[in-house]
């Protein structure tokens, strides 16, 4: 039964919610740092990706096994990190495409997991998390050249809003918790 399994796992949603608050009054306090970290965080991991794609094209290669894609990866890594740091404005407006296309997509999702979640277990919580999460991805395809300052507010209110849902409904999970257990 999916309500039994997020009712033991309860804990997993205060985790996201306590990240994604503390995530959002980070991006709303210190925008320009948090845009900026975000850009370089992401040059960093497409550089180390990049070196590992082709350390294991390498060793494919070795072993007399298939490697040329494996370089082609690590190439577009190593490009897209050099791109990251070179033109941290070009990729500020790909991230906003990337959240965006991100928050719609786990926001319809969330939406279509809610309503397999009984109303007593939260499901609006879950309505409200998908539904934030849409409207958030909506607003940044509408908008896609907002200023990185903008950005990190509209993405610290969202991951407040998100985290304080999440928050709302793990409770309401570990409430349900106890009674499954109790009725055990």
């Amino acid at each position: 039964m999916v309500i039994s399994v997020l009712a033991r796992n309860w804990w997993a949603f205060v985790i996201r919610g306590m990240l994604a608050v503390l995530f959002g009054v980070v991006a709303i306090l210190l925008p320009g740092a948090t845009m900026l970290s975000l850009v370089l965080l992401f040059a960093v991991y497409a550089l180390a990706d990049g070196i590992f794609a082709i350390a294991s094209a390498v060793r494919a290669a070795q072993r007399h096994e298939r490697w040329g894609l494996l370089i082609l990866e690590g190439v577009a890594d190593i490009l897209a990190a050099i791109a990251a740091v070179t033109w941290p404005g070009l990729t500020v407006v790909v991230f906003v495409m990337l959240v965006a296309a991100w928050a719609l997509l786990t926001g319809g999702l969330m939406l279509a997991a809610a309503f397999k979640v009984d109303a007593d277990h939260g499901r609006w919580w879950m309505v409200l998390g998908g539904a934030v999460s849409m409207l958030y991805g909506a607003a940044l395809l509408i908008a896609p050249s907002i200023g990185a300052v903008v950005l990190t507010w509209w993405i610290g209110a969202y991951a407040l809003v998100f985290g304080v849902a999440m928050l709302v409904l793990a409770f309401r999970l570990r409430a349900k918790a106890g009674r499954l257990a109790a009725a055990m």
